[in-house]
């Protein structure tokens, strides 16, 4: 089983629902400075109605008090704050890293997946293949590929150790 992570900024049932089962639904929308808190809702009452996961990006106490299915810490968010925080036992934290230094941040705010990127989107943040496999190794948790991942590049995907990759373009 291989799971996927959708990233959204926007509420589009017609893509929604082109997406099969494996695939987890993230919201994030850092335009708005305010958390549009009846629109996760709505969200999350879709997803739920589609069998399919879904994760609050950079707000983990609302996805608590939400009862999402876990929420999602980007790689510049440096808090530590959600660890005062009580959850129930199938909440997942989730995070996204580019380098060692926010790899070992991660590991302290204890997600239990961390999105590593950018596999072939060639940005400022660009690993590779070769520099993605060496960073997945001094971390424990387990690694998603993130960044680039497309239609034409997903099979590439069996050279790393790990099948499991998020991003926006494969989606669409």
């Amino acid at each position: 089983m291989i799971n996927k992570y959708y990233f959204i900024n926007k509420f589009d049932t017609n893509i929604i629902d082109k997406q099969d089962n494996q695939t987890a639904i993230i919201y994030r929308d850092y335009t708005s400075s305010s958390t549009k808190k009846s629109l996760i809702i709505k969200i999350k009452n879709y997803c739920l109605k589609k069998n399919r996961k879904f994760y609050l990006s950079n707000n983990v106490k609302l996805a608590i008090n939400l009862n999402l299915d876990g929420a999602y810490i980007p790689s510049f968010n440096k808090s530590f704050i959600h660890l005062n925080y009580s959850y129930k036992k199938n909440f997942k934290i989730i995070g996204s890293s580019h380098n060692l230094k926010e790899i070992k941040i991660k590991e302290i705010q204890k997600v239990e997946k961390l999105f590593l990127s950018s596999l072939f989107k060639k940005n400022k943040n660009y690993l590779g293949i070769n520099k993605f496999k060496i960073l997945s190794k001094y971390t424990k948790q387990k690694v998603v590929a993130l960044g680039g991942v497309s239609k034409r590049n997903v099979k590439k995907l069996n050279l790393l150790y790990n099948k499991e990759f998020a991003g926006i373009s494969y989606f669409e």
